[in-house]
């Protein structure tokens, strides 16, 4: 069956490299729309709703606003009517991407001519998107090669029946360990977040050695990373559908496919930012955790909950890094901690390309959203969740040009370690303070066995 699994994505590389999908967006144009009055907003959720538009920005029809800039996938048969009734309605636009599948097979064509290397994790190039198959066989592989640091381990099964797979980082220790939860690639065809799990792996396996810092918290913390765990709408981004989203259930009796994962957790389900309607693009499923891949999930969160420290929610696009809540305009209890850590994070980014991200609660700097993994967490007593929304803030969307991911990857990466060193510092253990308790016992140990031997 694995066998079969990794044909199936050899095929699907091979027909997306020739730019071959069976779906295509010839023509199909991506509008930067922004309402002016709330007539306007009214008019653009209506048609959005009507016309069941692919919203990019914010994805749900609800969270369009005044002097919100929207973006909106438009196809090719709608676009003029589409143009000419903004027009009458007087509703300001600008063209984001004028051909979406040009931005497409331009990609695909940039991807294809770039070093492939898929002989092992030594050489494995980390600058371009890879499908599913070279995904399993890069964690084979990183398991082999540095099995001293890196576990493999089984997470659940798809609906197509698929594996699910994390790795899971750390170095031994004598002692109960914390965990850092870090989870990619929810929504299919956002790649740019399954290649940073990709690359904070082969970062942490490079660095590890040589920072002190780094290897401290290698002893005291175990990193779960799940490079991708919507397994099947990935594969069928490659396929099939290179702008697909939601997994590939099948729902309503077979009319429809899919739910939206990053809607289906049990944490205020379906309330807000999300839809009952299996043919939306945002759909929260049938029931809370209706989904394999969210069951999968829940369980090994639930089964180390005690010992999580931080929870990563990696997505694109938007350059943001949100805290909770997502499903409510309410502040958590440790709003001021989450604040300064993402501050800290955005910080690091700036530094090395001058990248600008926003940080700040979801509801309140994205959109309100319920059923959120991040949200759910929170709900755990998890203190530190986050979603990141990587490049771009809107001339690629979802379609980040394969020659993003280093510099993406890399100022994620700064961030991400301003995070750690923020959990180094605050959560584990100071190694010297405990090598001089040590020591400190031993020779009071000694003190008090001369003084016994004086005095008797």
């Amino acid at each position: 069956m694995k066998h079969l699994c990794y044909m199936i994505c050899l095929l699907g590389m091979l027909v997306y490299g020739g730019s071959s999908l069976k779906v295509r967006y010839d023509g199909d144009q991506v509008l930067k729309i922004t309402p002016q009055t709330t007539d306007q907003v009214r008019y653009l959720q209506a048609l959005s709703k009507e016309w069941q538009l692919d919203l990019w920005k914010p994805d749900s029809a609800e969270e369009i606003h005044e002097g919100r800039e929207t973006h909106i996938q438009i196809p090719f048969s709608r676009i003029q009517l589409m143009k000419e009734n903004l027009l009458g309605q007087g509703i300001p636009f600008t063209i984001m991407i004028s051909d979406v599948q040009k931005l497409i097979d331009k990609n695909a064509q940039s991807g294809k001519t770039m070093q492939r290397n898929q002989i092992s994790s030594r050489n494995y190039n980390y600058t371009i998107y890879h499908p599913m198959d070279e995904i399993y066989q890069w964690m084979e592989d990183i398991e082999t090669n540095h099995g001293d640091l890196v576990t493999k381990h089984y997470l659940g099964s798809t609906y197509e029946n698929h594996s699910i797979y994390y790795l899971k980082l750390g170095l031994p220790s004598n002692k109960k360990k914390k965990a850092f939860f870090m989870e990619c690639g929810i929504h299919a065809r956002e790649w740019i977040s399954v290649a940073y799990c990709q690359w904070f792996v082969k970062e942490i396996i490079s660095n590890y050695k040589d920072d002190f810092n780094l290897t401290k918290v290698l002893k005291q913390v175990d990193f779960y990373v799940i490079p991708v765990l919507n397994v099947d709408g990935y594969i069928y981004s490659w396929t099939t559908d290179r702008l697909w989203r939601k997994n590939r259930s099948v729902q309503e009796n077979g009319t429809c496919y899919g739910v939206d994962l990053n809607r289906n957790f049990d944490s205020h389900w379906c309330s807000t930012g999300a839809d009952s309607v299996c043919e939306s693009f945002i759909y929260c499923g049938p029931s809370p955790a209706s989904e394999m891949e969210t069951q999968a999930l829940v369980a090994l969160v639930e089964e180390h909950k005690t010992e999580i420290l931080c929870y990563l929610n990696i997505h694109s696009y938007g350059q943001l890094i949100l805290y909770a809540y997502g499903y409510t305009y309410n502040i958590s209890e440790n709003n001021d901690e989450l604040a300064s850590i993402a501050k800290i994070a955005v910080e690091k980014i700036m530094e090395r390309y001058n990248s600008y991200y926003i940080q700040g609660r979801a509801s309140a700097t994205l959109y309100t959203l319920s059923g959120s993994s991040s949200d759910w967490v929170t709900d755990l007593k998890i203190n530190l969740s986050y979603t990141f929304e990587l490049r771009d803030e809107g001339d690629y969307g979802f379609e980040l040009p394969p020659d993003q991911i280093e510099p993406t990857c890399e100022e994620t990466m700064d961030a991400l370690m301003g995070i750690i060193d923020y959990i180094n510092e605050n959560y584990l253990e100071d190694n010297a303070v405990s090598i001089t308790s040590v020591w400190m016992t031993i020779l009071l140990s000694c003190a008090l066995h001369i003084s016994y031997s004086i005095f008797n």
